[in-house]
């Protein structure tokens, strides 16, 4: 199955506990990269939000937040420590005398010393059990995406791999006319200069000629490529490092087939295939 590694997927739900969501973006990288943030009350799920990750994910710069909104925000009662907000207190009115001009406390600032209101402590296990399913299901959604644009990048790539066969066809139709050519040009040169060659002689420098413009080996090493290429897009584990591979070996032919070409339809075609592969180089960039 291709996999895109460009994504997006969000999750929410409302707990006991309050209202968790879960925000997953992914991007094409050469390898999984995790980027993580997690409220306070979730930090110490930290490693098995990463174990989850990695066991689903094979590649990609992946930025996974979470955040979460107690049930109980703004509508608990204060519990004041009195005791500690007795001694707080007394240490800002001691302050107070020792300065030259004495200045009003701020109720607010007081609430805020640590020790003053007591926090009530809540047990984070149901809620980490809570968050770490909706994190299964965000996780679900962001593969299904990646799929869905797997999917799409794997037609393309395809069709790129018809028009490309259909390329090296036409160069193999040109190669008899290309040898005729070269032979007759060779005779034409001949006759110019007025002068009796050895038809033997002839003969091997033709093949010689023929030698360095002849190109089947690339066209054999082209379709060999796009064979392989088909292949790959229909295997089931993570392929975009081999399909990269595969688009270098497929432009070295390509380039090799220009370097060769001594006429302008064997020209166009390499220019043509080198145009092919850059296109499938951009997709295979975002495949896992």
């Amino acid at each position: 199955m291709i996999r895109s590694m460009t994504a997006f997927a969000r999750q929410e739900a409302d707990t006991d506990f309050g209202s968790l969501a879960w925000e997953i973006r992914s991007l094409n990288h050469r390898y999984l990269e995790l980027g993580l943030r997690l409220p306070e009350e979730l930090r110490a799920m930290e490693p098995a939000v990463r174990e989850r990750v990695n066991a689903r994910l094979g590649r990609g710069k992946v930025e996974c937040s979470c955040r979460f909104r107690p049930a109980t925000a703004g509508a608990a009662p204060v519990d004041i420590h009195e005791d500690n907000l007795t001694r707080v207190l007394a240490a800002c009115e001691a302050v107070n005398r020792r300065l030259p001009e004495a200045v009003p406390l701020n109720p607010l600032e007081l609430l805020g010393w640590p020790g003053v209101v007591r926090e009530e402590t809540v047990d984070t296990g149901p809620l980490q059990q809570h968050a770490l399913a909706l994190l299964d299901k965000a996780l679900d959604e962001l593969l299904l995406s990646r799929e869905r644009e797997g999917e799409q990048i794997r037609t393309l790539l395809q069709q790129r791999c018809d028009d490309m066969s259909a390329l090296v066809v036409r160069a193999r139709t040109c190669l008899p006319e290309i040898r005729a050519g070269l032979r007759e040009k060779l005779q034409a040169r001949l006759a110019d200069l007025d002068v009796d060659v050895d038809p033997g002689r002839f003969e091997q420098e033709l093949v010689m000629q023929l030698q360095k413009i002849d190109v089947d080996e690339e066209m054999d090493r082209l379709e060999s490529h796009i064979g392989e290429v088909r292949r790959v897009l229909d295997r089931k584990e993570p392929v975009g490092r081999r399909l990269d591979f595969l688009m270098q070996e497929l432009n070295r032919e390509a380039n090799t087939l220009g370097s060769k070409s001594v006429v302008t339809e064997t020209s166009n075609i390499s220019v043509e295939l080198k145009v092919l592969i850059e296109q499938m180089r951009e997709q295979v960039q975002n495949i896992e």
